[in-house]
């Protein structure tokens, strides 16, 4: 399986759209996409997870990096449109206690775009 990154910028805040499986094999690349963005300072990066269908450790691995470097860079970091099932593996790892997680956004792809 492979991934799909979108990024879209609007209003100061950047948004991006994830789809595929973000597992040992397609980590890396989303972290290659994602932490040039962390590395920002004062950035709102917003990451849509709607059309992710598994996470894997390593994939978790690449949110928990890309946390830690958006704080560093005093910027925020927000999850959102999760499906239970990814939100369940937020909540029993406890990463939804330390990451803004949301299963609804009130801003969606076609939103941004306008």
């Amino acid at each position: 399986m492979d991934i799909k990154v979108d990024k879209q910028h609007s209003n100061g805040k950047t948004f991006v759209f994830v789809a595929g499986e973000i597992d040992a094999y397609t980590a890396p690349k989303l972290r290659e996409e994602l932490l040039p963005l962390a590395e920002e300072q004062n950035q709102s990066l917003i990451v849509s997870l709607k059309d992710v269908s598994y996470i894997d450790s390593t994939g978790l691995g690449v949110f928990i990096g890309l946390f830690k470097l958006i704080m560093k860079n005093d910027g925020e970091l927000k999850l959102v449109n999760l499906s239970d099932r990814l939100e369940r593996l937020f909540q029993i790892t406890g990463l939804s206690n330390i990451i803004d997680i949301s299963t609804n956004s009130e801003v969606g792809y076609n939103e941004t775009i306008s």
